[in-house]
């Protein structure tokens, strides 16, 4: 039996076993739906706190339901392991590591390198190895698949299939998780798509799109998340102009929202956060050099959207002299540090980035986030308030709102400011617009 034939039928009859190699918020949900529909599956994770919840069936991961977790754990469906061994049971191994920028702001692949060199260690004949990790177009191809022939003596298409297949995932999001958010895969070679493909047709609801080649499935997961970042750095650009003008974005934007065809709303903030937007578009930059290439529209609204947290300081400092009152020395009250509303992840938020620069300029700053109690940044742990009432919000000079959370008392925090900055529009249903800024 061929190695495509003998896969096609494990996944048909629920016998194929899963690893997934990282069990953060695209590894968790992936693991848990697979495991759901009846494939045996091991987590693997370098965080003994991680594995050690898993293996007590406790969530972490928003995007879980924790009866979900708990119920394969106890049935024996899904377990977690430090031990990368374990990948030499699977036939199907997933790769959901991070990948982040480094300091000079160029794609840190390490943990992918690693992992799939630790997999190679252990990869049998008739297995497939499938990266999610969001990364720069070449990845499978030009790193992954050298280093698993490499380190296992196996040949790619031979001996193992390999795939790419971007993770698509949105925190808080109510409507679309990773159950029904539709998959694009990518194999070296048509049967390697052909056996991924089928593999998620079998544990998710959503479509599967069955790209040509690996570089178009990781070129396509970099559109979608450039075209966000893009859009982004537009409107934080009118913004800026309209304040400029006198004029109100938000209702700008409303406006040109009744138009049924041609537009799509996008929404100015503070800047950009999250997992992918900030980031992905730098891969791509990064990518096109090899090819004496410039990407000078995608770098743009990089140097745009990170400018925003420094605009923000910039235009509370305008606010505060109004009141007579220097930003140096001035107690400001920041509301939300995650990086979305209604969420308790902050990488790469924003709101970081805003209170860095505040007190750079020598502001006593504290906040508040109904979701985050405390974050680590650059190093350092700060811890915010428990809670806010009228007798706390009216202690401080400024209230600066960088995230939209909807399970804040808004009116309370109206009636207890002295003034408010809010960049997110999350005040909009407040009748006494005195007190409020907008960006």
């Amino acid at each position: 039996m061929s190695i495509r034939e003998n896969l096609l039928r494990k996944i048909e009859n629920k016998t194929l076993k899963v690893a997934v190699i990282g069990l953060g918020y695209v590894g968790l949900p992936l693991a848990v739906e697979k495991a759901k529909v009846g494939y045996k599956t091991i987590g693997f994770d370098i965080q003994d706190e991680k594995v050690n919840m898993v293996n007590l069936g406790q969530n972490y991961i928003g995007d879980v339901v924790d009866s979900d977790l708990k119920k394969i754990v106890d049935e024996g469906m899904m377990s977690a392991t430090t031990d990368f061994s374990v990948v030499a049971e699977a036939d199907f191994i997933a790769i959901c590591v991070p990948t982040p920028l480094d300091e000079f702001q160029q794609p840190d692949i390490s943990y992918v390198r690693e992992s799939t060199i630790e997999v190679a260690k252990h990869l049998k004949k008739g297995s497939i190895v499938v990266l999610e990790s969001t990364t720069y177009p070449g990845t499978t191809e030009e790193l992954l698949m050298p280093l698993l022939e490499e380190g296992s003596g196996l040949k790619c298409g031979e001996d193992f299939y390999l795939a790419f297949s971007p993770e698509r995932v949105d925190p808080g999001n109510l409507v679309y998780k990773t159950k029904n958010t539709p998959k694009v895969v990518g194999g070296v070679g048509k049967e390697a798509t052909e056996v991924v493909a089928a593999m998620y047709r079998n544990v998710l609801d959503g479509d599967v799109f069955e790209a040509s080649s690996p570089k178009i499935a990781e070129m396509e997961k970099i559109l979608e998340n450039t075209y966000r970042n893009i859009n982004i750095a537009l409107v934080n650009e009118m913004a800026i102009i309209c304040n400029k003008m006198g004029i109100d974005v938000w209702e700008v934007i409303d406006a040109a929202s009744t138009k049924p065809y041609g537009f799509k709303a996008f929404y100015p903030g503070p800047g950009v956060g999250g997992h992918c937007i900030p980031l992905d578009p730098y891969y791509l930059s990064w990518k096109a050099r090899e090819f004496n290439y410039h990407t000078q529209l995608i770098e743009t609204s990089g140097i745009i959207n990170d400018s925003m947290p420094a605009y923000v300081v910039e235009r509370s400092s305008k606010i505060l002299n109004r009141f007579k009152k220097a930003l140096n020395g001035s107690k400001v009250l920041i509301l939300g540090v995650a990086y979305k509303q209604d969420i308790d992840d902050y990488r790469e938020s924003p709101a970081l980035e805003v209170i860095k620069h505040f007190e750079l300029e020598g502001a006593e700053v504290t906040f508040y986030d109904p979701h985050v109690s405390e974050y680590k940044y650059s190093g350092e742990v700060k811890v915010g308030l428990d809670k806010i009432s009228s007798d706390i919000i009216s202690e401080f000079d400024l209230v600066v709102i960088t995230t939209a959370h909807k399970d804040v008392d808004y009116d309370m925090v109206e009636k207890s400011s002295k003034v408010i900055f809010d960049t997110k529009n999350a005040m909009k249903n407040i009748s006494d617009r005195e007190k409020i800024e907008l960006l």
